[in-house]
This record gives C-alpha cells, structure tokens and sequence, in this order.
C-alpha cells in the first residue's frame, strides 16, 4: 500500500494520535499547543481529509463524538518525508549529510548509531 502524502497539518493531527492514541477530533486539537491551535473545525475537516487518505479511521463513537486511530505508523511516515527531501536533491544523500554535519545537526552519537546500522547491514547481507 502506497502512504498518503501528508501536509504539515495532518502530519501534526498524526503525532497526536501517535503521541495520545486513539483519539476524538476534540483530543487531537487540544494536543495543540494553545498558541497555536487551530479551529475545531479545521481539525475536523483534516481529519475527515485523512480518513480518506486511509491515513486514520474510526474506530468507534461516543455519543457526537467519533474517535479515530493511526493506520500508518511515524516511522513509515518518517521514511516518506526521506524519500521526498532525497528526491529534492536527485536522491543524493550527499549534500544532505554535508549541510547536517556543516550545521552541527549530527551529531557524535548520530555518526555511532548510523555505525551500529551499518553493521547491522552488513550482517545480514552475509546471511544466506
């Protein structure tokens, strides 16, 4: 199954359903900070916009309320954002790396757990 290219909101109504669990449109938007929340009706309506997407569904009602549920997990979500950002740059990793490094984002415990994944690989592309 091909994931659902997700805006910045949906992604932000996902990591409170991944953060929280299963939750009511009114739950996912008080997972907002209060600064910055958005209408309980465009909350809705993207929630509504990710049921469609097959990124959430219902599970069950409570009185007016519906409460939904992640179909797709961060991680996979995660890798899709990769992928795309890669993409960006002819799926070179390359100047990707070298802005993290030049910016100070990796960090010396970032290069040993890539180390440990690369070992990782290596073991099991020996395996038969």
């Amino acid at each position: 199954m091909k994931l659902p290219k997700l805006t910045r909101l949906e992604l932000q109504i996902m990591e409170a359903l991944w953060s929280n669990g299963i939750s009511s449109v009114r739950e996912i938007q008080e997972a907002f900070p209060a600064k910055n929340r958005p209408a309980y009706t465009t909350v809705q309506t993207t929630v509504y916009r990710l049921e469609i997407k097959k990124a959430l569904r219902r599970v069950k009602k409570i009185g007016n309320a519906h409460v939904f549920e992640p179909l797709i997990s961060r991680q996979a979500a995660q890798r899709r954002l990769i992928d795309e950002l890669l993409s960006l740059f002819g799926d070179r990793i390359q100047p990707v790396m070298a802005h993290f490094i030049e910016s100070g984002k990796f960090t010396k415990k970032d290069v040993q757990e890539a180390q440990r994944t690369l070992r990782k690989l290596a073991k099991k592309d020996k395996t038969p």
